[in-house]
């Protein structure tokens, strides 16, 4: 039995490479972006009961504190274009400042619509990498920038 159009777009997963990447407003295309998670740390509470019928210790595991978020972001190296925005904002750390910038990943449908957000709140740079080199390759020259930031929030669009 054939699939109309309709019921593939609502019971198919999207495909992960139709996706845009804004940082502070501004689109670019990467060819890699992971670390979009959310997280936190986990304490372990240990009570000893040594009346009431109790025997042992009674251990809880409770949420803590919210994990930082390491993003990583790669992309092609593009003449002209690669060094000022990525390597400009890295290096302002060294002028003891620190620029953080929210970041918003979209997952796009087939029309190029954004069906789903991931926000990246207050992030910035902590490594910035430059290409592997082999003169055995033609592989494209591939920048990699990891990313601190202080969490992900998640929006399904209509």
């Amino acid at each position: 039995m054939a699939l109309t159009k309709e019921q593939i777009k609502t019971d198919y997963p999207l495909p992960i490479y139709n996706y845009r990447v804004d940082i502070d407003g501004v689109s670019f295309s990467f060819s890699e972006i992971s670390g979009l998670e959310l997280s936190f740390e986990s304490i372990t509470y240990k009570e000893s009961f040594a009346s009431g019928g109790k025997v042992g210790p009674n251990i809880m595991y409770m949420p803590g504190q919210i994990q930082p978020v390491n993003i990583s972001l790669k992309k092609g190296f593009v003449k002209g274009k690669s060094i000022p925005v990525f390597y400009e904002w890295i290096n302002g750390i060294q002028l003891n400042r620190v620029d953080k910038k929210d970041i918003v990943v979209h997952l796009l449908d087939e029309t190029g619509n954004t069906v789903v957000n991931w926000k990246v709140i207050d992030a910035f740079p902590t490594k910035l990498s430059a290409p592997s080199f082999d003169a055995n390759s033609n592989e494209v020259a591939i920048e990699s920038m990891e990313l601190m930031a202080f969490r992900v929030t998640m929006e399904e669009l209509a």
